[in-house]
């Protein structure tokens, strides 16, 4: 197996956020993530509006939309915006870059792994 999808009701509409980081609401739906503290839960796979099925990629290789140029071997998480940035200290990591991408907005590969606190 080369990834592990897990399925939650979209607690608001993410239809245009296919590939963005999201996190889990109080309701245990999953969210857009806004800050770049957030305890990421994984990666959307599909194109839900509110209430409908959101297929979340939580352990594997995944594309993910960069807010930023990253460079294979970039240790990720999420920025204010739900997109890929380099991880900070005090920020929590998510994955490493294995298809670089030169500009904000281009869709780069990862591989996802638990969460962890750097620094």
């Amino acid at each position: 197996m080369d990834f592990m999808d897990l399925t939650f009701q979209a607690g608001g509409d993410l239809s245009g956020k296919q590939y963005y980081f999201v996190k889990m609401d109080s309701d245990q739906q999953v969210i857009l993530c806004t800050a770049a503290t957030d305890k990421v839960i994984g990666i959307l796979q599909n194109k839900p509006q509110g209430g409908e099925a959101a297929t979340v990629r939580i352990l594997g290789r995944s594309k993910v939309v960069a807010d930023a140029a990253l460079a294979i071997g970039d240790i990720i998480s999420t920025q204010t915006d739900g997109q890929a940035q380099v991880v900070a200290a005090t920020e929590y990591s998510k994955g490493i870059v294995i298809k670089a991408v030169s500009n904000a907005a281009e869709v780069a590969e990862v591989i996802l792994i638990p969460f962890a606190l750097t620094a």
